[in-house]
């Protein structure tokens, strides 16, 4: 990186001329002031605080000098230095955009999932309720009872029939010469 410097004139004719104007004011100021004034120090401490007051808002300061300003040195960027800039603005751009894109677009489809995932259950709570409702009833009952547990309401008989497996009959096949 190069490190070039330029340097800017300090001296100012405005500003001389400003700290002139402002000095020789403040001259006239405070000459008049003493002249307006004949009494001496005791006689204004004898006086009322009002009037001791009054005489110091009238009393003007001299303003110092200001000490000449140091030049200037302004830097000028080379291009490596430029390229590392271009390239943290970049980066600093990605971490401002790019990355919460990615989340809040990540966010959403998360949030699509979730939306689907509801609309099942919501099937689900339907299908499940209306079997709940279908269980309560009588019929559904006594079909469960008699499917389920083989009981029987009372005076009727219950039969069990069980099927049987039907074996091939033991013949054999004889094949004539």
């Amino acid at each position: 990186m190069s490190d070039e410097t330029t340097e800017e004139p300090s001296h100012d004719p405005v500003d001389d001329s400003l700290d002139e104007l402002v000095d020789e004011a403040s001259d006239e100021t405070s000459d008049e002031l003493r002249e307006e004034s004949p009494a001496g120090p005791a006689d204004e401490l004898s006086d009322a605080p009002e009037v001791a007051a009054e005489s110091t808002q009238h009393v003007a300061r001299p303003r110092p000098r200001r000490a000449p300003t140091p030049p200037v040195r302004r830097m000028v960027w080379g291009p490596r230095t430029r390229v590392a800039v271009a390239s943290l603005a970049l980066v600093a751009m990605m971490f401002l955009f790019v990355f919460p894109t990615r989340s809040y677009l990540a966010q959403k489809r998360q949030i699509g999932k979730a939306a689907h995932a509801v609309k099942v259950l919501e099937a689900q709570n339907e299908v499940l309720a209306r079997q709940a409702n279908r269980l309560k009833t009588k019929s559904e009952i006594e079909r469960l009872a008699r499917e389920q547990f083989n009981m029987v309401l009372p005076g009727e008989q219950a039969y069990n029939v069980v099927e049987t497996q039907v074996r091939p009959a033991d013949t054999t096949t004889t094949t004539v010469p």
